[in-house]
């Protein structure tokens, strides 16, 4: 099977395709805000480490990812996917009282929010599709979920950048909301008639044995193992580069903040380009080494922001996202892949967390770190250590590589 034609599969399923569309609409505004609040904090105190901390206050919840995620094998997936986004949406609303330093918690408090909404929506949207689409094109879908993600980086920061600029934050919370309100009603079009978790509940068990499920299936898997020990040190070093943003654009770049939104946007250049790639390449390569080449790439893109040159700085940005969505892609696939439908949900959720929960406990000790050490010694530290980690990935695909090669379309 071509590549084009696993791509024109996906899209034709019809939970697939509105899946997809709902990924569009809601992420546009959400890639807004995500850039935006920085910008907003940033210029309401004029700290970098606060504006660093917003990024790390939607990344935070996904340590309660496994709790979060086992709504999703609780409850209807399709009631889910639309109550979240609406829920989401409402809460998105009260930032349009945030003018002054003083009111920069109720910004903080919304995205944890926010945060947390998406890791259920995240899980719900996993297992759905899981039980829908056939697994030989798993890949492509997670591929082209990755486009759709993060193309909106191409357009969603330079607009919600522009409308900050133009009306101020509120502006941009409004987009958000209503964004996430659309996608409500594209999610309610879902062609789904049952849950799958109703069809196929757990066994019953103490809250703390239904919790770990996933954690326990994880490690258990020598597919699954390595793909979200490796994910989860790829997103460690994604949180210093996150933390480090706006001090790289401030003090490497000599650039006014909302550059941010310049480097974002080509940096979701290179996930769609890797969006596209990423079915037609897992099927020809050893997941592990699939992630590796991913991991590479990226810590080249991080080690890159030592130097000034914008060139530099573009090239490094669309290597970054490039890269960074290879062992991700990588990962969730297996999990789809080899796990239960009964305890998808929790699995997904858990295995984000492990990859993720780095990234948050990364941004927040960066946040501090950007105060007291050089932006330059803290980009090559991180670069030197995805370097070594893809070293270690491709070598396990090399011993493995009959256990851990995908399946072939």
């Amino acid at each position: 099977m071509g590549g084009g034609s696993a791509v024109v599969r996906v899209l034709r399923d019809r939970t697939a395709g509105r899946c997809l569309a709902g990924v569009v609409v809601s992420g546009f505004g959400t890639s807004a805000l995500w850039l935006t609040a920085g910008i907003w904090v940033k210029s309401l105190t004029g700290s970098n480490s606060l504006a660093a901390l917003t990024v790390f206050a939607m990344w935070a919840p996904v340590l309660a990812g496994p709790a979060l995620g086992a709504l999703a094998d609780r409850m209807d997936r399709k009631v889910l996917l639309v109550r979240g986004n609406l829920v989401t949406a409402f809460l998105l609303v009260p930032l349009v009282l945030v003018d002054s330093g003083r009111t920069v918690w109720l910004l903080f408090a919304v995205l944890v929010s926010h945060g947390a909404s998406g890791v259920v929506l995240d899980a719900a949207e996993s297992a759905l599709v899981a039980g829908t689409v056939p697994a030989s094109l798993l890949a492509d879908f997670n591929g082209l979920r990755m486009t759709a993600n993060e193309g909106m980086k191409l357009v969603a920061p330079l607009a919600g950048a522009g409308l900050y600029v133009r009306f101020g934050g509120p502006a941009v919370a409004l987009l958000a909301a209503v964004t996430c309100a659309l996608a409500a009603l594209v999610f309610a079009r879902l062609p789904v008639r049952r849950s799958p978790a109703t069809a196929d509940s757990p066994p019953a068990g103490s809250r703390r044995d239904e919790l770990a499920a996933g954690l326990r299936r994880i490690r258990a898997s020598a597919v699954l193992r390595p793909l979200v020990a490796a994910g989860a040190a790829t997103m460690l070093l994604a949180g210093v580069n996150g933390a480090v943003t706006f001090a790289y654009v401030d003090e490497v770049l000599g650039r006014a903040p909302a550059y941010a939104g310049v480097l974002y946007a080509v940096q979701g250049a290179g996930s769609v380009a890797v969006g596209l790639l990423a079915g037609p390449l897992l099927r020809r390569l050893p997941e592990r080494l699939f992630a590796a080449g991913g991991i590479a790439v990226f810590a080249l893109g991080v080690g890159a922001r030592t130097v000034s040159p914008d060139t530099v700085a573009l090239a490094a940005s669309a290597a970054i996202g490039f890269g960074l969505p290879c062992v991700l892609v990588a990962a969730m696939t297996a999990v789809q892949r080899e796990t239960p439908d009964a305890v998808l949900g929790r699995t997904a959720a858990t295995a984000g967390s492990l990859m993720t929960a780095p990234n948050a406990v990364a941004l927040a000790l960066g946040a501090g770190l950007v105060a007291v050490v050089d932006v330059r010694v803290l980009t090559a530290a991180a670069g030197v250590a995805g370097v070594l980690a893809a070293m270690i990935l491709a070598a396990g695909a090399r011993r493995g590589r009959d256990a851990t090669a995908s399946p072939r379309a």
